[in-house]
């Protein structure tokens, strides 16, 4: 059932996506300020009682509404769980800012891109030259991809197979959200929040993409090109801070042999990397610190895209095999 549940989600999705603002980012945002609001006292048990309330108890009602679906009908849960990896997983709830960013950069349209690209990440990127805006779109998309897709995909079939449903797939979500949400309300809108939570958050965050994060960065070195990708992966993961950032950043770009890493303007990533300094770059500073193969180029936006979707497929088809086995078994 977990096959043929991301099938039709991933299916769906492309038929009709989601809009850029709808209903269930809305909820997320409402349900987390209501759940800061209600039991953040600011102490550091509170901060684990605001995640667990957060994140466990929607993944738990999943859970929960799967098993009572199941014990009426399997095609109901199987509904349910299509459902919820519609409203949780998909290309298309962030994808529209990377099309519109690369149609841009086509025309030569650098300012819309810059604008676009702050809107979508809330950072300047007003002082980015041609390469280090390119760098920026790809980082950020393998990124969301990896969010939106690999690691929802990752959590759905793990739990599911234990008869969970669709916990898994909530539970990423959620952890991933909430991790998002503290430190943009804390970075960017300036409310105050409580640090413990923000820190909490992040690093329970960290812990349930681990293996996800590995697990996408192996997908990116098989289909791509496995030797760069695993060299690079060894070598260069640490030029980023956060460590499954690193590992899945690294391994894209040696499979598709592009520069990522380096230096930033000035308030563009300041806790992605090790080597961001002050001051905007010049195009010939931007190898400096960064994984090796070609500047970035409009070319490499067309790999990424190549990269992601042919790891799609290479997943499907393993949990196309695993199913077959379990009911040939």
């Amino acid at each position: 059932m977990s096959f043929f549940a991301v099938l039709f989600a991933l299916l769906i999705e492309q038929i009709k996506p989601l809009p850029r603002r709808n209903f269930v980012h809305d909820a997320l945002t409402s349900w987390m300020r209501w759940t800061g609001r209600n039991f953040d006292a600011g102490r550091d048990h509170h901060a684990w009682v605001v995640w667990g309330v957060t994140v466990l108890v929607p993944a738990l009602l999943a859970c929960g509404i799967h098993i009572g679906l199941a014990q009426v009908n399997v095609m109901l849960a199987l509904l349910w769980d299509v459902v919820v990896l519609y409203l949780t997983m998909g290309f298309r709830q962030f994808s529209h800012y990377f099309t519109d960013i690369r149609d841009a950069l086509e025309r030569g349209d650098e300012v819309t891109a810059r604008s676009l690209l702050a809107e979508w990440r809330h950072l300047d990127a007003s002082e980015l030259p041609r390469r280090e805006l390119l760098r920026h779109v790809i980082e950020h998309s393998l990124l969301a991809a990896h969010r939106h897709v690999f690691g929802v995909f990752f959590w759905f079939v793990v739990l599911s197979t234990m008869g969970l449903g669709p916990a898994g797939a909530v539970l990423y979500r959620m952890a991933e959200f909430a991790s998002r949400y503290w430190g943009f309300k804390s970075r960017v809108v300036g409310a105050p929040v409580n640090e413990r939570l923000l820190a909490l958050s992040q690093r329970l965050f960290s812990l349930v993409d681990h293996l996800p994060a590995r697990l996408t960065a192996f997908g990116f070195a098989v289909v791509g090109n496995f030797e760069e990708a695993v060299s690079c992966w060894r070598r260069d993961a640490g030029l980023w801070k956060h460590a499954n950032e690193g590992i899945l950043l690294a391994a894209a770009a040696g499979a598709v042999g592009v520069q990522l890493g380096g230096h930033a303007a000035p308030g563009v990533t300041p806790d992605r990397s090790k080597t961001f300094d002050a001051g905007a770059p010049d195009e010939l500073a931007v190898a400096e610190g960064s994984t090796p193969g070609a500047p970035p180029e409009m070319g490499h936006l067309r790999s990424v895209v190549a990269l992601v979707w042919r790891s799609v497929v290479l997943w499907m088809l393993l949990l196309a095999l695993l199913s077959l086995a379990n009911l040939i078994g």
